[in-house]
C-alpha cells in the first residue's frame, strides 16, 4: 500500500495534481506551481527527482542514475496516511514539522554532548569551560537588530544595500521586479530565502566559533515560513505580485513586532525530552556495546582458529619434510653396493679396471720367462760352497 501511495503521490506531482485552486494562476505562475512541486519540494526532502516503479524502468532505459527505492519510502514517512492519492498542504506541513523535529534532535545531541563533557572535567577545569561557554553564547547574542522577515525596514535594507538604490524612493512594485530574478512572475522559496541574507549575516559568521551554522539553517526556514503564513493567500507556496502588494497594506509591515531570533526564544525543547533523548542514547549505546562485544568475540575465535589452523599447517610441514628425507634415505641405500658375509663392504670393479690388471699381470709372465731384466743385473749369491778342481 505505501509503493501504490508514493508512486501515485510521484506521479500526481510530476502531472501539477495539487488539491489548492491554481487554475486563477496566468501560464508563467502555473509553470512555477508545477516546478516548486516537481523539483523545489524535492530540494526540500533532501534529494533530488525520484520516481515511481515505472518511470524508474524508463528512466534506467535511458540510461540514468537511479535512487534506492527503500531510502525513497522513508523520505515519505512523514506523510498523511489517510491520504493515498495527492501531495496535500497537510504533507507540507508534516514536512515541515519533521524538518523542526530534526533541528530539535540536533540541539539536544549538543546540550548532551556539553554535559557529559562538562562531566569528565574537575572542578576547577569545568568552571573554567562553563565559562569559557557561557562568554561565546554572550558574544553571540551581541549583534546588530534583526528587522522582522517581509517588513518595511527588512525590505528596505535589502533595497539600500543589496540593490544599491535609496532608501527614500522605495517602491514595493520594482522590489518584486528586481528580485524576480527569474521574471516568472513570482517569488518562490528560494527568492525569497535570498532577502533574507543579510538580516542572517548580522547573527551568524562562519568563520566565528560561538555561531553554529545549523542554527543559521533554521533561523532561515523560520523567517521563510513566517513570510508565507502571512503573504501566500493562497497556499501554493508561491508569493505573487498581487499577494505581495496586499501584504504591503498590512499594519505588520510598517510595525511589525520585533523578530526573536533563537537566542532569544526558550530552547526548542523541554527537559522532559532531552532526559528522553538521552535514555534513547543510552539505549542505543548499550545495544552498540553489545555488539561490540559480539565482534570482539567473534574476533578472538577467529584468532583461535587461525592459530589452530597455523599449527595445523606446520604440522603437515614436518611430514612432508620427514617424508622427503625417507625417500632420500631409501634412493642411498638402492645405490649403495653390497656388503659381505660379515657384513663389510665388497667392491665389484668395473670391466674395464679388471682388462687393465689383466694386461699387467701377462707382461709380468713374459718378461720372466723370456729373461727381460728392466732393472740393474742381479748380484751373485752369497756365502755358497766353492767348487775345487
Amino acid at each position: 500500500m505505501v509503493g501504490v501511495r508514493v508512486c501515485l503521490l510521484l506521479l500526481s506531482v510530476s502531472l501539477g495534481v495539487w488539491s489548492v485552486p491554481i487554475e486563477r494562476n496566468p501560464p508563467a505562475q502555473q509553470e512555477k506551481v508545477e516546478e516548486n512541486a516537481n523539483g523545489r519540494l524535492s530540494k526540500e526532502l533532501g534529494f533530488g527527482g525520484t520516481s515511481c516503479p515505472d518511470s524508474s524502468r524508463r528512466a534506467k532505459e535511458t540510461g540514468s542514475v537511479q535512487m534506492d527505492h527503500v531510502s525513497l519510502l522513508k523520505q515519505f514517512e512523514h506523510l498523511d496516511p489517510q491520504n493515498q492519492n495527492t501531495f496535500e498542504a497537510k504533507d507540507l506541513e508534516l514536512l515541515i514539522a519533521t524538518r523542526h523535529e530534526e533541528f530539535k534532535r540536533y540541539e539536544m545531541l549538543k546540550e548532551h554532548e556539553r554535559r557529559e563533557y562538562l562531566k569528565s572535567l574537575d572542578q576547577e577545569k569545568r568552571e573554567r569551560e562553563e565559562k569559557r561557554m557561557e562568554e561565546m553564547k554572550e558574544k553571540h547574542r551581541q549583534h546588530p537588530k534583526v528587522n522582522a522577515p517581509g517588513s518595511v525596514d527588512q525590505l528596505r535594507e535589502v533595497w539600500e544595500e543589496t540593490d544599491g538604490l535609496d532608501p527614500q524612493e522605495f517602491n514595493p512594485k520594482t522590489f518584486f521586479k528586481l528580485h524576480d530574478t527569474n521574471g516568472d512572475g513570482v517569488l518562490d522559496e528560494q527568492e525569497l530565502e535570498a532577502l533574507f541574507t543579510k538580516e542572517l549575516e548580522k547573527v551568524y559568521d562562519p568563520k566565528n566559533e560561538e555561531d553554529d551554522m545549523m542554527e543559521m539553517e533554521e533561523e532561515r526556514l523560520r523567517m521563510r515560513e513566517h513570510v508565507i503564513k502571512n503573504v501566500d493567500l493562497n497556499h501554493d507556496r508561491l508569493v505573487s505580485l498581487d499577494e505581495f502588494l496586499k501584504s504591503t497594506e498590512k499594519k505588520d509591515f510598517s510595525s511589525p513586532k520585533e523578530w526573536e531570533t533563537l537566542d532569544d526564544k526558550k530552547p526548542v525543547y523541554t527537559e522532559e525530552e532531552l532526559q528522553r533523548f538521552e535514555a534513547e542514547l543510552w539505549d542505543k549505546q548499550e545495544e552498540l556495546s553489545r555488539r561490540a562485544e559480539t565482534l570482539r568475540q567473534e574476533q578472538e575465535l577467529l584468532r583461535e582458529r587461525g592459530k589452530a589452523l597455523e599449527a595445523q599447517k606446520k604440522e603437515y610441514q614436518q611430514a612432508v619434510m620427514e617424508m622427503s628425507q625417507r625417500e632420500k634415505v631409501q634412493q642411498v641405500a638402492q645405490q649403495a653396493p653390497p656388503s659381505g658375509p660379515n657384513g663389510e663392504l665388497r667392491f665389484q670393479p668395473d670391466a674395464q679396471n679388471l682388462a687393465q690388471e689383466h694386461n699387467q699381470v701377462g707382461k709380468v709372465a713374459v718378461e720372466h720367462n723370456g729373461n727381460v731384466q728392466n732393472g740393474p743385473p742381479a748380484e751373485p749369491p752369497q756365502n755358497l760352497p766353492q767348487h775345487t778342481p
